[in-house]
């Protein structure tokens, strides 16, 4: 079944042609960092009108890099929510007209179920996906725990209650001046960093809590940002390297040892890791640091000991990590083969900035 995915919930255009929820014929992204650098962050409207420019070149050039067209794709999928209301209607409009327009079946999709399912892209006959899971997602505006039964199932285990950890890395590379977007530039400046020069704090949520907080964590590194300003005048490149290492790492740890005490009490059989963040080198070797290493720290900094130790799992191309159309295709094929019955013929879907994929 091949499905044609679209995807404008931020501030990216993209569209992409997979078959059966994993073989990538083409995904297309025309990217708006450049235009949001200058501004530090996504402007809505300035996106919106981006989306509105590049929507039909981009689809156009995801058939053509297929070598289809429309009559060869089997369904339309589209981020329905969550996002940006005003970026997710342009995707919306744009997709429910294609469907009404050739007469096939219209997708919706929850664009956090497209992450997850980002890591089905390329699955190798030879090592399939096994279930149960529980995955780690991990963006600028997103930041859960979610456990997978089987396809399509999805259960909040726990999720973050400010700010999501790509947000909170795009503010402190903000404060250390370091630009947008934060993520890949924390990443890189860390590289050269000392972890452990500034114990930064871990929010306690509760012994049980599989919640998240990193509003402290940034208060801290603004704190520390806002002394060295008082002492020095000015911030030196060990400064910044050793304060955005030693950031990296406190939130690496805290989304590690969430993930792998969620893994051992539900005895998953693999962990996930998913959204723009799961691109993260560091939290990539933490994560399998401690599942070779059979440990993990609970929420009092104890040491636990692994017994079931799970499989990792994330997506190789990087590319399937950050904000993508194949993602959502992947996502519309097991939405599909699980109830085809809904999806007989098109039906008009508005966009749902708030949509929640949980029951």
């Amino acid at each position: 079944m091949k499905i044609l995915g679209i995807e404008t919930s931020c501030d990216e255009t993209a569209a992409a042609v997979v078959e059966n929820g994993t073989i990538v014929h083409s995904n297309v992204i025309a990217s708006q960092i450049d235009l949001h650098h200058k501004t530090g962050g996504v402007v809505p409207e300035v996106a919106a009108r981006e989306h509105v420019l590049k929507i039909t070149p981009v689809i156009e050039e995801a058939l053509q890099i297929a070598g289809m067209t429309l009559n060869d794709i089997d369904a339309i999928a589209v981020t329905q929510g969550p996002g940006l209301l005003s970026s997710l209607v342009i995707g919306v409009t744009g997709a429910s007209a294609l469907s009404m327009a050739t007469g096939k079946p219209l997708i919706p999709v929850n664009h956090i179920a497209g992450h997850i399912y980002a890591n089905w892209l390329g699955e190798k006959p030879e090592d399939p996906i096994q279930f149960p899971a529980m995955v780690l997602t991990v963006s600028g505006g997103h930041n859960e725990l979610v456990y997978m039964k089987s396809h399509v199932s999805f259960q909040l285990i726990g999720e973050t209650l400010d700010d999501a950890a790509g947000e909170a890395f795009d503010k402190v590379a903000r404060i250390l001046g370091l630009g947008y977007p934060g993520g890949p530039i924390i990443s890189r400046v860390a590289v050269n960093g000392n972890r452990k020069r500034f114990p930064f704090p871990q929010a306690f949520m509760g012994k049980d809590s599989y919640d998240f907080s990193f509003s402290g964590l940034k208060t801290a590194v603004l704190n520390v940002v806002k002394e060295e300003h008082a002492h020095e005048g000015v911030l030196s490149e060990e400064f910044v390297a050793d304060c955005a290492a030693s950031f990296e790492e406190t939130a690496c740890q805290v989304l590690s040892n969430k993930l792998l005490k969620a893994a051992q009490q539900y005895k998953v059989k693999e962990v996930h890791l998913a959204g723009g963040v799961s691109a993260n080198r560091r939290l990539r070797a933490v994560v399998q640091e401690k599942i070779e290493g059979k440990y993990f720290f609970d929420a009092s900094e104890k040491k636990v000991a692994i017994t079931h130790a799970p499989k990792l799992r994330f997506a190789e191309n990087i590319t399937f990590c950050t904000d993508n159309a194949a993602m959502i295709a992947s996502t519309a094929f097991f939405h599909y083969k699980k109830a085809p019955h809904h999806y007989i013929k098109p039906f008009p879907i508005l966009a749902d900035p708030n949509m929640r994929m949980y029951a």
